[in-house]
């Protein structure tokens, strides 16, 4: 997600046990919740009701409920399946044309009947509005969409695309009634007409009103009569006093590492537990390769022999993340361990002083870390001073933190004012291409003027034209050792995924995978 993947929360998992995770929902034709309403706080905002804009994380929720995509991800699953459609493939050996047929009787949540008209319409009013804040960002390859009759869709290409299914499958993919959207321009009022499980009934400041949607028809069978979203504006001590009090059933993304500590070691009774999914959230250290500091190999290399990630991972964020040791983590597929095998595990003052010296550098080494202090996290500005406080340990920097408003630090960080900064995020899609093609493709959204032409005009081409997802492991492996190498950027950590629950709320498990769908759906609690 465009760097608009970040959560101004805690870090996100690794996992649950794989039987807890697999399987699909089942078809359902009237999806009637016969439990109770569930009530979910979390400190995110929801953006937008409208997909042509919403790019950030809780914006997505909303569209995953409210909204179908022809494709969508199942509990535990990384492979999209048929969900608005019936079927959907390639029928060409480029992976250039990618042909969709839509179930019988859809509808959205007013009754109309949803066509492939509807489809097309979603897709070319998001890329024609191409709203700055919204995922047209995510389509370049879009050509155009035809649809030969009222079942079928036609997108063709215009470059080779195996991964453009888990892009459809994504909130980017949600369709929209084309009766209820201006083709021109974004939605005002804060309401939204969809055809998933839920529709919106009301949408303001301090919370998002859910109900069940007659209407659907698709995969998920709904476990509860409805949902309320409840928002805290960033204000975790109030997140947490809720779930305490039981005004909320579950509180997702906002508790600090602490309070998801404290709640783990309190004793029994407490009528609340912490629940543990698996992520794919990152967050790494970016270096301006014109920077006349930070641009140095030596300095980089050195950097990276000093930075201690399991010391981050017990002092600040008390083990809810693991630390990451390539740009791709752990859990995709592509993954490996380049940082690990070129830098090591513990830091090396030694190999740490070599480096420096192999560039010609001999005294200590002035440099500013910059931070935001929300955006990636709560606890992002300790990070950040607890790194330079093991790169001044080392006697080899002389390190500070600068941390300022977000508006500003994308401001500085496009104008190339920073030498080294923090950037976190969090997948679209859980494909290696969505930790590489984004930071190393064409439209680098790290502006770092990083370019390498082995990345760009061979490796991240020749993985997006293989269907098979897993004949892309040697090109991935590759690239990411190149990273490694050459170090843009310095993986630190890589999130888990954390939810409090009060007793008697069940299916939270099934809501937190390395897809990012948070699935109401599965939610049920006892009356």
């Amino acid at each position: 997600m465009n760097l608009r993947n970040q959560w101004p929360v805690l870090p996100i998992v690794a996992g649950l046990a794989s039987g807890l995770l697999t399987g699909c929902g089942t078809e359902s034709g009237d999806s009637a919740g016969d439990g109770s309403n569930v009530v979910v706080g979390m400190s995110d905002d929801v953006l937008a009701t409208d997909p042509a804009s919403g790019y950030d994380p809780g914006s997505w929720l909303l569209f995953n409920n409210v909204f179908q995509s022809l494709l969508s991800f199942p509990k535990g699953a990384t492979e999209p399946q048929p969900e608005a459609a019936e079927s959907c493939a390639f029928t060409d050996t480029q992976t250039t044309v990618y042909k969709c047929t839509l179930k019988d009787g859809l509808k959205f949540s007013n009754g109309d009947e949803l066509t492939s008209e509807d489809v097309k319409f979603s897709f070319d009013r998001m890329l024609k509005i191409n709203d700055p804040d919204g995922p047209a960002i995510m389509f370049p390859m879009l050509d155009k969409v035809e649809t030969p009759d009222a079942k079928t869709v036609v997108f063709r290409l215009n470059t080779a695309d195996a991964t453009f299914p888990s892009k459809i499958a994504s909130g980017a993919g949600s369709i929209v009634d084309h009766t209820q959207y201006d083709a021109d321009g974004l939605r005002k009022d804060g309401e939204a007409v969809g055809s998933g499980p839920y529709q919106l009934d009301s949408f303001d400041d301090g919370q998002a009103v859910f109900s069940v949607n007659e209407n659907y028809k698709g995969t998920a069978k709904v476990n509860n009569t409805g949902v309320t979203l409840k928002f805290f504006d960033g204000d975790q001590t109030a997140l947490k006093q809720a779930i305490q009090n039981g005004d909320v059933d579950i509180a997702y993304r906002g508790l600090t590492a602490g309070d998801i500590a404290d709640t783990e070691k309190a004793d029994d009774g407490t009528g609340v537990e912490v629940v543990e999914g698996s992520s794919a959230e990152v967050q790494h250290l970016v270096f301006n390769m014109d920077d006349p500091v930070a641009g140095k190999l030596g300095v980089r290399k050195a950097i990276a022999h000093l930075l201690d990630r399991e010391a981050l991972i017990k002092d600040v964020y008390q083990g809810t993340a693991t630390p990451l040791y390539s740009i791709i983590p752990a859990g995709i597929a592509g993954h490996n361990t380049a940082f690990f095998d070129t830098y090591g595990a513990r830091p090396s003052k030694s190999k740490a002083q070599a480096a420096l010296r192999e560039d010609g550098l001999t005294g200590k080494v002035k440099l500013t870390l910059w931070s935001t202090p929300s955006r990636y996290g709560p606890a992002t500005d300790q990070e950040l001073n607890a790194i330079a406080g093991q790169l001044n340990a080392s006697g080899l920097f002389d390190a500070s933190v600068k941390s300022v408003p977000f508006g500003q630090y994308e401001k500085d960080i496009a104008a190339g004012k920073y030498g080294v900064y923090v950037k976190g995020w969090v997948p679209d899609y859980p494909d290696a291409d969505n930790f590489t093609a984004p930071f190393f493709g064409k439209g680098n959204v790290l502006n770092n003027n990083y370019d390498n032409g082995t990345i760009t005009g061979s490796l991240i081409p020749r993985t997006a034209a293989l269907t098979n997802r897993a004949s892309t492991d040697k090109e991935f492996g590759e690239l990411q050792d190149i990273v490694a190498d050459e170090l843009p950027v310095l993986p630190v950590w890589q999130a888990k995924q954390y939810a409090v629950v009060r007793d008697g709320v069940y299916g939270l498990e099934y809501c937190l995978d390395a897809s990012t769908v948070f699935r109401f759906w599965e939610l049920s609690k006892d009356a």
